[in-house]
């Protein structure tokens, strides 16, 4: 499934977008919505009970070559196996389920993003201990040379680090652009995230997602 180049939504040109992180309510979770609002800079989350589209107007990332990894980061990824694409829906139910920020995936999110999963445009990482279970991850969305990164966990130390880690080595190996945080976190911070303005930002996505 290629990339939407237009859409049946009427989300508004960029130029057009309020300056706030919220732009627009409504629309759906479809794989060609989903697709065509990454691709011009939104993504969905709700806001008391309704489907909102986001765009903040100071955007995290991580850049690609400036993620920053500790002694103690390096020394505690031998404790972990990481995994590419093994359990997508299980990274997603463990996002949903161990912080309070991901009480916005419901199961309307996780049906529709493992649709995407299923079409080749969303993945995840799987970190697992040495008895085999599942213990952090991170997931999202992938098109062209852009990856948006949507949620993440751990319930060990390190796990999630560990898997943004393997995440930001495969981006470099195939060299890739662009690496999306949405907003930018203290946590995020710490492992070399940094935030830009939204106009920055949608222009090194235009780049990162043409084909």
């Amino acid at each position: 499934m290629k990339t939407p180049t237009d859409c049946r939504w009427n989300f508004p040109p960029s130029h057009k977008w309020p300056s706030r992180d919220f732009i627009i309510p409504g629309a759906d979770l479809e794989p060609d919505t989903l697709l065509y609002a990454y691709a011009h800079g939104l993504f969905p989350m709700y806001a008391e009970g309704e489907l909102w589209w986001w765009s903040p107007v100071h955007r995290g990332i991580i850049p690609i070559f400036g993620f920053h990894a500790s002694r103690t980061l390096k020394k505690n990824v031998r404790r972990f196996t990481c995994s590419v694409n093994t359990d997508f829906e299980g990274v997603m139910k463990a996002c949903a389920a161990n912080h309070s920020e991901g009480e916005w995936i419901t199961h309307e999110f996780i049906d529709a993003y493992s649709r995407l999963h299923t079409l080749g445009h969303a993945h995840s990482v799987e970190v697992r201990d040495a008895s085999g279970d599942l213990v952090g991850g991170v997931y999202g969305i992938r098109i062209n040379n852009f990856f948006a990164g949507e949620s993440m966990f751990h319930t060990e130390t390190d796990a999630s680090k560990v898997a943004l880690l393997y995440l930001v080595e495969l981006m470099q190996l195939d060299g890739m652009l662009l690496f999306d945080t949405q907003w930018l976190t203290d946590h995020l911070a710490s492992l070399g995230g940094i935030e830009i303005p939204r106009r920055e930002y949608l222009e090194l996505l235009a780049s990162a997602v043409a084909e």
